[in-house]
Parts: C-alpha cells; sequence; structure tokens
C-alpha cells in the first residue's frame, strides 16, 4: 500500500475509505440526546458541524427531526457526504466550528460527532451559543472502540504503540480532550447543566471494511508518518488475513451542555 503525507485535521483523500467503513453510533444514545432537547423529534432543528461524510447526520436525520443541516469544511469529505446522503433532505454547507455561517438562534439542537476535538474550544462554544435557540443543547460526542474486549484488537494496538510509543491518539474518544470536557464545559460562560451518556454497541465487520476504517484514521497516519504507518498496514493485514470478518465492540460517549441565558 502507497499512500501520500496525511497533515493532522485534513481528511483530504481518506473520505472515501471514511464513508464507506466507519461505523455508526449507538442508537440508544441518540434517542437520549433527542429526549434532552425537551421537544418533540419532528420539531427539532438539527445541525452537525464536522459533520464528515454524513454518518451521525443522516442517523438524526433519519430519527424524525423536522431539518438537518451538515456543516463540513473539508471539500473531499463533503462531496462523499452529499452523495451518500442523496436520499435524505440534508441540506449541506462548507463551513466550521468556528465560523459556520449559520443564522443565529437557528437550531435546538447542535452536535459534533467525532470532530469537536479538532475545534477551538473558546471559538466554537461562543458560536454554538449564537446559533442554538433558547433552551437549546450542544452535543460533543465521539464512538471509540472497545478494544479490551477482543484479544485480536488489543494486540492489533498493542503493536502500534510500539512502532511509536508517544503516540498521542487525538481522536481515539477516550483520551484527550473527553478526559477534561466536562469540566471545561461547566466552566464555559455558554452552557451549563452538563449531561454524560454512553452506550454500547456490536458491528461485525468484513475484513475489507475493517482494514478500510484503519485507512481512514488522520490522527494516526500523520503521527506514524507514511513508512511506519505501512509497516503498521502490512501487521494489520497479516492479523486478520485468515479471518471472514472482525467483531467491534464501540463505546458512544457523548456530552450534552444546555445552552446558557
Amino acid at each position: 500500500m502507497t499512500q501520500a503525507t496525511v497533515k493532522p485535521g485534513d481528511f483530504t483523500g481518506l473520505a472515501q475509505d471514511y464513508s464507506k467503513s466507519r461505523p455508526d453510533y449507538c442508537p440508544v444514545v441518540l434517542q437520549d440526546i433527542l429526549e434532552l432537547t425537551g421537544k418533540p423529534i419532528n420539531e427539532i432543528d438539527f445541525v452537525d458541524i464536522g459533520a464528515g461524510t454524513g454518518i451521525w447526520t443522516r442517523m438524526v436525520s433519519n430519527a424524525g427531526v423536522k431539518t438537518s443541516t451538515a456543516i463540513e469544511p473539508n471539500d473531499d469529505m463533503r462531496k462523499n457526504g452529499i452523495q451518500d446522503s442523496t436520499e435524505s433532505d440534508i441540506k449541506w454547507l462548507k463551513g466550521n466550528a468556528e465560523h459556520s455561517g449559520i443564522e443565529a438562534g437557528s437550531c435546538d439542537l447542535l452536535t459534533m460527532a467525532s470532530s469537536f476535538h479538532w475545534a477551538d474550544f473558546d471559538k466554537a462554544t461562543h458560536e454554538f451559543h449564537r446559533i442554538l435557540r433558547a433552551g437549546g443543547k450542544f452535543c460533543a460526542l465521539w464512538n471509540p472502540r472497545l478494544i479490551e474486549v477482543n484479544p485480536l484488537l488489543l494486540e492489533i494496538e498493542q503493536q502500534l504503540h510500539k512502532l511509536k510509543p508517544n503516540l498521542n491518539r487525538v481522536s481515539s474518544g477516550r483520551s484527550g480532550l473527553t478526559e477534561v470536557l466536562t469540566d471545561k464545559l461547566n466552566e464555559s460562560p455558554f452552557f451549563e447543566n452538563i449531561v454524560y451518556l454512553e452506550g454500547t454497541h456490536v458491528i461485525e465487520m468484513s475484513v475489507e471494511r475493517y482494514l478500510s476504517a484503519w485507512r481512514s484514521v488522520n490522527d494516526l497516519q500523520a503521527q506514524l508518518g507514511v513508512k511506519k504507518f505501512e509497516e503498521f498496514f502490512a501487521f494489520i493485514e497479516e492479523k486478520v488475513s485468515s479471518l471472514t470478518h472482525i467483531e467491534a465492540t464501540y463505546l458512544t460517549r457523548a456530552w450534552v451542555a444546555s445552552r446558557k441565558e
């Protein structure tokens, strides 16, 4: 496998693998988030920022919300998201967490799924406060794997850290920003009443999809570099070569914050 150098936070060239391989989020957590808005689902105006290829956006849209808007800064990711969303009424826009381009007071639920770690916390939360209506909710969520329940996945993760002992999994959902997010949101002048939710779900992946998921990981490729990532990918290919599928358990973690008036 040959690849170009990947820059941190830039998913150009990774979008197709991201689109076809990344898993859904836990449906139970989705239902809990929608209930926390305090509104009937069909009255919720929903905005998803850093929407990527729209995996989470489509889940929320399909739940029956009134309107859905996906905002994604990367052209490649947004292009794939639009292609994957042709059967929905999701509106796609170019923008980011700090400058969304969304009208003030225009939504009831604003989310960032597996993307809030890329945003400037202070600028983004200020923007979210502007966009949300009174009583609106901001939700940051991630969908990390529970590798400890599968010996094979644990072995693969251990090999990763052998190749780069000081690896910092920025987007893992179980490290970095998530370790301090409750405190940061509580200290924010824009949000209050933080609720934490989590739920597990199991996804059975084909070997092809499992490998594709690894090819879509930005922070890992950016830190390892081309040579070490190719070495790591070859290790994974060897480990899964005799399998027909891989069973992966995912832990959806969500922080829901209420807009301060």
